[in-house]
């Protein structure tokens, strides 16, 4: 299957079929996939906001128990960037 957008359509499934009450049951394969639910949690960072190490992990567990993986995955993907021990929201959409 060729990666690219999702579809609104596209995005709302995998969201219902990985995040199906709110915490995240499997990490998708797919890129385009797990790109969807990267912004879904990137949406519960504040922009302009500095959080601790600490901090990001509180909020990356109301997501999975796996906050290592969320974390790297924010990072690596430009939804969050780290200097030293603070980290902040630089990507994804927010909602108007």
């Amino acid at each position: 299957m060729p990666e690219g957008p999702l579809t609104e359509r596209e995005r709302q499934e995998v969201l219902r079929t990985h995040m199906p009450d709110g915490r995240i049951t499997a990490i998708p394969v797919r890129r385009s996939a797990r790109l969807v639910l990267l912004d879904q949690v990137a949406r519960a960072f504040e922009p302009g906001v500095r959080y601790s190490e600490a901090e990001v992990n509180t909020v990356l567990r109301g997501f999975s128990a796996n906050v290592s993986v969320l974390r790297r995955g924010l990072l690596d993907e430009g939804f969050m960037e780290c200097a030293r021990t603070r980290y902040w929201r630089c990507g994804g959409t927010v909602e108007v």
